[in-house]
């Protein structure tokens, strides 16, 4: 249990037996009337957002959230495998909890797996991350670094758009959150 007055950003909260991450809040104290605090939650199974304003110094539940840094390992018939890099233990993460997050899972990627009693809940990615192209138009004569863009297949199967000069077999960065070209990577 907490007060409102301890939340922050990525907190979980046990509200009516669903779990809210904290994705804003915001301490209001008004001239006239009781303090409270605006929250902006997301459900940490469905994604959805909602809005909820708590009274200031209400007790709230909040939920044992472990995150913990896994390596991911392999995707087998039932989802993706990870392992504890502290203790090596594995885990099987459904495709539906990784969701878009395997558009830019490698094998032997680092990430972050949130587990709430031992039940995956969310992955995070790091920010970033460095994939190959696998796929793209050849560039032609004329293409310059500004201007246009191309689709390209990076090496997990997903379409980005990058530069007209790239070409197949080129490192880039990605931007994970939004699927963004952001710079190509010497070797």
């Amino acid at each position: 249990m907490a007060t409102t007055n301890d939340l922050k950003n990525g907190t979980v909260l046990n509200i009516d037996g669903q779990l809210w991450s904290v994705v804003e809040f915001q301490h209001v104290k008004p001239g006239k009337g009781p303090a409270f605090v605006r929250t902006k939650l997301k459900g940490v199974t469905n994604g959805k957002v909602v809005a909820k304003t708590f009274n200031a110094g209400v007790k709230v539940e909040t939920a044992n959230v472990d995150r913990r840094d896994m390596q991911y390992l392999f995707m087998d018939g039932t989802g993706y495998v990870f392992m504890d890099t502290s203790d090596y233990e594995q885990i099987t993460v459904p495709e539906d909890i990784v969701g878009e997050s395997k558009n830019f899972l490698l094998e032997g990627s680092e990430v972050i797996v949130a587990l709430h009693d031992g039940l995956p809940l969310y992955i995070d990615l790091p920010a970033s991350v460095v994939v190959e192209i696998t796929y793209t138009e050849p560039g032609l004569q004329g293409d310059r670094s500004t201007g246009g863009t191309k689709p390209a297949t990076i090496e997990t199967g997903y379409q980005i758009q990058v530069p007209l000069f790239l070409e197949a077999g080129t490192k880039v960065k990605v931007d994970t959150r939004s699927g963004d070209y952001l710079g190509r990577v010497n070797d």
